[in-house]
């Protein structure tokens, strides 16, 4: 297998666009291969889309060979379309890795696109029920929300976790999300900002929850042996991680305790041949704030029932203990489903190249990886990048 590199890549800004999923789409392939040297879209032998309700928010399907045609490529290797909800972005990087890996292809793309104002709101919060298992979980109008209530009201119950805890998670990363120009939210908040938004689904206010968002973006991969003939900079997939225990929410062992992030945390380390103490930069996946606080703990910079702790600590800040999402988060940047990994991936190339604001870059920063999880908290995917070749 062979050794693959990220030579960069391009994004949309994130929010509410006025925008369609075609413009979307072109915006973020021409920054692509504006900052991408030497290659073009004849050169591109393998396209993956990432995208999870196409169908759903902006009633399009067969949409692979459709965004082949807006970024006028001509696959002639591997063209599909991969969808795993939160973690579509995510599940397009790792086949587009494989792809580039196994030899089949020598220039793959990764990209992610999801258009999720509609019209009419509501449509687009009912699709989301979908996220679940519809038969047993969206039926009686379980979603994300509600979910991850539980999960917090639980967290709370079993260690003491407090609403002040998580509304810290959403202050650090609005912070830097103030500094990132794709980012959907460029304003501050306070505790007191997010104790006094609107209540979604008790304890979780407004701004403990990411947002409805538009955005798209990719990425360009090579083999790592041919890299530097496009940058000097370029980013090297280093390992991976992944695991799963079904869709359902009577599947999960416990509601505080993500034990498929814990697998997908060894095998990620196992893979990368890294410790903990080697991750410079954390991209987690923190759709809710009690999200980020429960993978503080999987991950293990905290201990089980200490996230919130951790936060209040301020052991996720740049400086602390591990730099967590100092992209700003899906809190602070959106969550355009099937770009949210592209666009993670992203920011850490940028990262490492010392391309991003003094108050949110991580000086001298050598590993990182980004996480994400989909549906029930119930698979969760890891990958690991690195600055120089390992």
């Amino acid at each position: 297998m062979r050794k693959v590199a990220i030579i960069g890549g391009g994004a949309t800004h994130c929010g509410k666009r006025e925008a369609s999923f075609r413009d979307l789409v072109q915006e973020a392939g021409k920054t692509m291969f504006e900052n991408v040297k030497n290659i073009s879209p004849k050169d591109v032998e393998a396209l993956i889309v990432g995208t999870a309700q196409p169908e759903r928010f902006a009633f399009q399907a067969h949409v692979a060979p459709m965004l082949a045609e807006y970024l006028g490529i001509t696959p002639r290797k591997v063209l599909a379309r991969t969808e795993l909800m939160c973690a579509s972005g995510q599940a397009a990087i790792r086949y587009a890795w494989a792809c580039v890996a196994s030899g089949m292809s020598d220039v793959a793309v990764a990209f992610g696109v999801e258009k999720m104002f509609m019209p009419d709101m509501a449509e687009a919060q009912t699709s989301m029920t979908c996220v679940l298992d519809r038969e047993w979980d969206g039926i009686n109008g379980l979603s994300a929300p509600p979910f991850f209530a539980m999960t917090a009201q639980r967290h709370m119950l079993e260690y003491g976790t407090t609403k002040e805890q998580m509304a810290l998670v959403s202050v650090k990363n609005h912070h830097y999300s103030t500094m990132n120009p794709l980012a959907q939210f460029q304003k501050e908040v306070t505790v007191e900002d997010v104790f006094k938004s609107p209540m979604v689904a008790p304890p979780l206010n407004l701004f403990d929850c990411s947002g409805i968002t538009d955005g798209a973006a990719g990425v360009v991969l090579v083999p790592a042996e041919s890299a530097k003939r496009y940058t000097d900079t370029p980013m090297y997939i280093i390992g991976s991680g992944q695991a799963s225990i079904g869709n359902a929410i009577n599947n999960l062992a416990s509601l505080t305790e993500w034990i498929p992030l814990k697998l997908a945390v060894e095998e990620t380390l196992k893979t990368a041949k890294i410790t903990l103490k080697d991750i410079d930069i954390a991209e987690l996946h923190d759709c809710f704030t009690i999200s980020e606080i429960m993978e503080y703990e999987a991950f293990g910079w905290a201990k089980k029932g200490e996230g919130g702790r951790f936060i209040e600590n301020g052991e996720p800040y740049i400086g602390g203990t591990i730099a967590v999402n100092p992209r700003g988060g899906l809190l602070g940047c959106g969550h355009p489903l099937g770009a949210t990994a592209i666009l993670q991936a992203l920011d850490v190339l940028q990262q490492f190249r010392g391309e991003v604001p003094n108050g949110r870059h991580v000086s001298d920063a050598e590993i990182a990886v980004t996480h994400n999880l989909s549906g029930a908290a119930n698979v969760h995917s890891i990958l690991a990048y690195s600055r120089s070749e390992k």
